[in-house]
Formats: structure tokens, C-alpha cells, sequence
């Protein structure tokens, strides 16, 4: 048992999402959205580096002493629960921050995604992205979106990870997970081969590089089911992303290809609940179809909003609409919705006094 595993398992028992280690500072916890010290002293990075070194392989340690940086994911026996860990180097020396992966996958009613999320499950081909910043609970919607599939279909599932988080076990669907690192050397070489390896759906950890991008969307060209992750805030900013990667010569030809393959895009952002004792997904869902793919290939991207605020019945919501459900709900308080928001007008006078524009 690593040292260390003391502390991860304050995370578990507390119901933080995070434990942040840096040199000079106290182990912290992020409870609720909110960093928390611990009642641990002012860690250093000798200190860090003994814990650290004590949970990696030899290859790791030459690893993040060669490149200063490593992802890998850390299980706590006894504990049934599962850390992703990343290490870097600061000018205060070595660090991580360690993120909880549950132990148990949560299913999409516990987690309450919207019903247009459902149909998105129904889509059998093509390209459907799943955004937001680091921490909105990406891979958690990702895993029950996966463990759904997994339930219901028989499929073959190849899931590229970095590092592996959520853990499926095969059920009615054959499910191949991928670690880089350990079973392949980039997002870019598996998908390169994965085309290849006969299946249904391919889950992309990550959709950080060009060359990871245009596979992507190949595989999604081929009719393949393709689930990949970006950091934007919006399904308008996602498909700019996309778009921006490639070289200017070749955007007219990506956004043909992404306005046939795009299927659907779910934004998502993790908001206070008004009790004070957690946080709730805020979700903007856009769902593709002729009207969609004629403003992408045309490059009118800022009517997007617009066709996604008048497409409920299809499913569709901006994120502002599902902060005012949430609101309407009691869920979360309009002040919280009015600091999220993208039109903050619209929750200003519900905010009364509390809020200065």
C-alpha cells in the first residue's frame, strides 16, 4: 500500500472530486467545487517526490523526470476506488493533482442528463461530441452514455483513454479499452489501427491534436459511431475548434466533412446546487440534421443558438435554458445560473440586489 493512500482515501470519505499537492502548500481538497486545505502541513518537493515515486513503474519515473510530465490512473485497494493522476513540474518542484473516479458507474438517470441526451444514444453512426471545461464531468456522462450502449446493444465498443478511468465490464456488448502509454503509443496510432479492428464505436479520451482530429472524423466518415471529448464551452465554440485545427488551405473541405458526420454535440458545465451540498450538470444539447449541416457548411455558425433555443422538441436546449430549468426546479438559485450563464440579462432580475452587472 502507497503512502499516499492515506490521503486518497480522506478524498474518498469526504466526497472531494480532487487532491492538489503542490510544494509549499498544504494538501487540498476541492469540495464542491471549491479548494479546501487539509489539516496536513506545507508539503515540499522532496516530500512529493517520495509519494509519488512510490506509485510509479520504473518506465514511469524515467517518464516524468524525461518529459516533466505524466498521466497515469491509480487504483486503492480496499478503498474499490480509482484516482487519475497527473504529475508535472512547477518552479516549486514536483506536483499532482489526483481527480476521484468513482467507483461505480453512475447511470443516466442518477446523474438527470436531459431526455435529448437519450435520443443521442439512439444515434448508431457518425460523429457525436461531448464538451466542456476541465471538471464539468465529462467522462462521467461519457461512462453512463457507454454503460447504457453496453446494456442495451450488442456492439463492439473500443474506448482510447489517457489515462484509463471507468472500468466497464462486458455486458450484452464487447467492450475493448485502451490506455496511452501502456497499449499504445499515441490517441493518433490507436485510432489508426482501430478502423481495423471491426468496431461498432470508438470512444475518444481526447480530441487534442489535428492528426487526432481528421482520424476522428474518418473513422465517423467510414460509419463508424465516433464519441470524443473537446474543452469548449458551447456547440457553436466546438465546431469552430474543429474546424480552426486544420490548416486554412483545407477548412471549406473539414467543414463539408463535419456538417455529413457531426450528429450531435453536448456541452456541459457543473453548477452549485441551492442546498449547498453538491453540484448539478447544466447541459447544452445540439442534435444534427439538414438545417444544422447547411449553417456548419456554410460557416454560419452564429445561428446555431438560434436554431438550438427553437429545436426543443427535438431535443435540443442552450445552456441557458437548462440553467433556467434549473432554476425553475429549485435546483440550483439564480444567482449561481446568473455567474454560468451566456446571456446573463436573463437571470438578472431574478437575482435581484445580489448581483452587479
Amino acid at each position: 500500500m502507497a503512502k499516499i493512500d492515506g490521503l486518497l482515501a480522506e478524498v474518498v470519505r469526504t466526497g472531494a472530486s480532487d487532491l492538489h499537492m503542490i510544494p509549499g502548500f498544504p494538501p487540498m481538497l476541492r469540495l464542491k467545487g471549491d479548494l479546501t486545505p487539509t489539516k496536513y502541513g506545507r508539503l515540499s518537493h522532496q516530500v512529493n517526490e517520495q509519494l509519488f515515486f512510490e506509485m510509479m513503474t520504473e518506465e514511469q519515473r524515467k517518464r516524468l523526470t524525461t518529459t516533466l510530465e505524466l498521466d497515469k490512473s491509480h487504483e486503492v485497494q480496499g478503498l474499490e476506488a480509482r484516482f487519475r493522476c497527473n504529475y508535472f513540474y512547477t518552479m516549486r518542484g514536483v506536483c499532482a493533482v489526483f481527480r476521484q473516479i468513482p467507483s461505480r458507474i453512475l447511470s443516466l438517470e442518477e446523474l438527470g442528463v436531459p431526455d435529448g441526451v437519450r435520443r443521442i444514444l439512439d444515434i448508431q453512426r457518425g460523429l457525436v461530441l461531448v464538451t466542456g471545461p476541465t471538471g464539468s464531468g465529462k467522462s462521467t456522462t461519457l461512462a453512463a452514455m457507454i454503460d447504457h450502449i453496453n446494456r442495451t446493444w450488442e456492439k463492439h465498443i473500443i474506448t482510447i483513454e489517457d489515462p484509463l478511468e471507468f472500468v466497464h465490464e462486458n455486458r450484452k456488448s464487447l467492450i475493448t479499452q485502451r490506455e496511452i502509454g501502456g497499449h499504445a503509443n499515441s490517441f493518433a496510432d490507436a485510432l489508426r489501427v482501430a478502423s481495423r479492428e471491426d468496431p461498432d464505436i470508438i470512444l475518444v479520451g481526447e480530441m487534442r491534436d489535428l492528426e487526432t482530429i481528421s482520424l476522428a472524423l474518418t473513422c465517423a466518415e467510414l460509419g463508424i459511431l465516433v464519441y470524443g471529448t473537446l474543452h469548449t464551452n458551447s456547440a457553436a465554440s466546438t465546431i469552430d475548434r474543429v474546424i480552426n485545427a486544420f490548416p486554412a488551405t483545407q477548412q471549406n473541405q473539414v467543414r463539408s466533412m463535419i456538417s455529413d458526420s457531426l450528429k450531435a454535440v453536448i456541452s456541459q458545465q457543473l453548477v452549485k446546487t441551492a442546498d449547498g451540498l453538491g453540484r448539478c450538470a447544466a447541459v447544452e444539447i445540439l442534435i444534427g440534421g439538414t438545417g444544422v449541416s447547411n449553417l456548419i457548411r456554410e460557416g454560419k455558425l452564429t445561428q446555431l443558438a438560434s436554431v438550438i433555443q427553437t429545436g426543443s422538441t427535438e431535443g435540443m436546449q442552450t445552456l441557458d435554458q437548462a440553467l433556467q430549468a434549473l432554476v425553475n426546479q429549485g435546483r440550483i438559485t439564480p444567482e449561481e445560473a446568473y455567474w454560468k450563464a451566456s446571456d446573463k440579462a436573463l437571470f438578472a432580475d431574478q437575482c435581484g440586489d445580489s448581483v452587479i452587472e
